[in-house]
């Protein structure tokens, strides 16, 4: 296992083993067991490129001979900044043929996030696209000082992708049981948390969501959100329908425009979306000339989707409504095609595995009546036991005996399923991008305006929440836009930016004379609320 990282323990990875959840298979291997079996459909769409299992598998090792001859190996962690491109499968399945480990960055990342990404991981290597939205990558990667920059596009004094690919050369296998991959956390923290995922459990994952979404050859799966993100990768997402020998089609963006003809063409069977752009779709639905018939499945997920906008899925899509809950750390919940209306429309699912441990539990961690509010705690055969390099942190997040503290507020259903009813975290859920309220109060602090600050969630019916910073002055009150040039000029993602701010006197107490920031922050919500 990679230093740093924490092993499941030797009885419950025999158990998972035995149970036939962890095969011993890595993705590399997993790809060219497809890659035989369905060499010539169609594997990856993606703009003008469209490339067979074949053509993927030969791709991908050459990607690794390549990356192996710039002097990445085993183990060197690669934060991997790429937009929806097909470029985007080479890379990856590249870097984990080599059994490099490739740490997924988000496109919309800025300065501040990515600094902290190549920093913690010790990154050996970045690799970005040169332009992507309007935003300059290659200015990025000057400003965090990364070593190896990988641009796929035009590289200026960078390592060119297109130059990379050499001839395949024979490497070892990594091993099934170490860190493929590194996702984020959307923690309450001030720094994002790396999340390590091994072949075994990550592969399970994506293999069990496949199975559960009924995947097939003649499937195509269309990647509306960013790649990188676990909704869009796993759950079953594009390493799902590769498991599955389906077809991923990557869009640029995910807007109806965009999306819809795609969805036509390439005969998109299942996507996946969170809920404001769900509210999107639906509205754009009714008066689109393209052909949406052949999508079966739309999954929402990231944050809840109000049961009223559930239900107008197949009257207005004509396709069925997949509600999906979980978090890169592991737990996914899926509500089943063929569910009844209620379940799909008013629940967020059940787990994957019947090995997932789920408890809910008070604030004492004793488990609460069935139809209870409480705490979601889990622990199971792809949840992990630990963060990268967090000891301390990890003391918080799990218990003793193993199980991850989500942070999630839900209560569970006669029948098992589970209904997400908040957040106990310091945690804003932004149309599905997690924020921590800490890691904005740090920057804002920064700030020779601001004495104090408060980030608070805000509900909003299209996005779920929204971004309130309540600040107490030093001085003269800062506006709302220079808050947000400043932040911007900190390099924080721009999801990340509150939408409002709202200058007081001071921030009140607690009765015993502390400031917990939980209170505060609930305190400040309230008056908000009232004015």
């Amino acid at each position: 296992m990679l230093p740093g990282a924490v092993p499941w323990p030797a009885d419950a990875a025999a158990h998972y083993r035995a149970a036939g959840y962890w095969r011993g298979e890595t993705f590399g291997a997993l790809l060219r067991s497809v890659a035989s079996r369905h060499a010539g459909r169609t594997a990856v769409v993606g703009g003008d490129r469209r490339w067979t299992y074949a053509e993927l598998d030969r791709r991908a090792d050459r990607a690794a001979a390549g990356l192996r001859a710039l002097g990445l190996g085993p183990r060197d962690r690669v934060v991997v900044q790429l937009p929806n491109v097909a470029e985007f499968a080479e890379i990856v399945f590249g870097l984990l043929r080599l059994g490099a480990i490739p740490v997924f960055a988000l496109p919309a990342h800025r300065r501040a996030e990515i600094g902290h990404f190549l920093d913690h991981a010790e990154a050996a290597a970045y690799v970005i696209p040169d332009r992507h939205a309007g935003f300059d990558h290659r200015v990025l990667a000057r400003e965090v000082k990364a070593r190896n920059v990988i641009v796929v596009g035009n590289a200026e004094e960078f390592v060119p992708y297109a130059e990379v690919p050499a001839e395949p050369v024979d490497l070892p296998d990594p091993d099934p049981s170490d860190v493929a991959l590194m996702q984020l956390s959307g923690g309450t923290t001030g720094t994002p948390k790396l999340i390590p995922r091994t072949h075994d459990d990550y592969l399970y994952s994506c293999r069990a969501s496949a199975e559960i979404c009924g995947l097939t050859p003649d499937s195509a799966y269309l990647c509306a959100l960013p790649a990188a993100h676990n909704f869009p990768l796993s759950s079953p997402g594009v390493l799902g329908a590769l498991t599955a020998g389906a077809k991923v089609v990557f869009a640029p963006l995910p807007s109806p425009d965009v999306a819809f003809p795609l969805i036509e063409r390439e005969r998109v069977t299942i996507t996946g979306l969170v809920p404001p752009l769900a509210l999107v779709w639906l509205a754009a639905a009714s008066a689109t000339r393209h052909d949406l018939s052949s999508l079966e499945i739309l999954q929402v997920g990231g944050a809840k989707f109000a049961a009223e906008a559930a239900a107008r899925v197949g009257p207005v899509l004509g396709c069925e409504v997949q509600q999906v809950f979980g978090m890169a750390e592991g737990l996914v919940n899926y509500t089943r095609p063929g569910d009844p209306e209620d379940v799909r429309v008013a629940t967020q699912g059940r787990p994957i595995s019947p090995d997932d441990e789920v408890r809910v539990v008070d604030d004492d961690d004793r488990d609460v009546p069935p139809g209870t509010v409480g705490h979601l705690l889990t622990r199971g055969p792809y949840t992990i036991r630990g963060y990268y390099r967090s000891p301390e942190h990890n003391a918080r997040a799990f218990t003793t005996d193993g199980y991850y503290r989500t942070g999630d507020l839900v209560r569970r259903t006669p029948d098992g399923n589970l209904v997400v009813e908040g957040r106990a975290k310091d945690q804003i859920n932004r149309g599905g991008e997690k924020i921590a309220a800490e890691e904005v109060e740090n920057h804002l602090l920064a700030h020779p305006a601001v004495h104090d600050a408060a980030v608070v969630a805000v509900p909003d019916p299209v996005l779920g929440e929204r971004t309130c910073a309540f600040l107490v002055p030093a001085g003269d009150p800062p506006t709302l836009a220079a808050v947000r040039a400043f932040l911007r000029g900190r390099g924080l993602a721009d999801y990340k930016i509150p939408d409002r701010v709202v200058p007081v006197a001071a921030f009140p107490s607690t009765g015993v004379g502390k400031t917990s920031r939980r209170d505060l922050r609930a305190a400040l919500l309230a008056g908000l609320t009232t004015r």
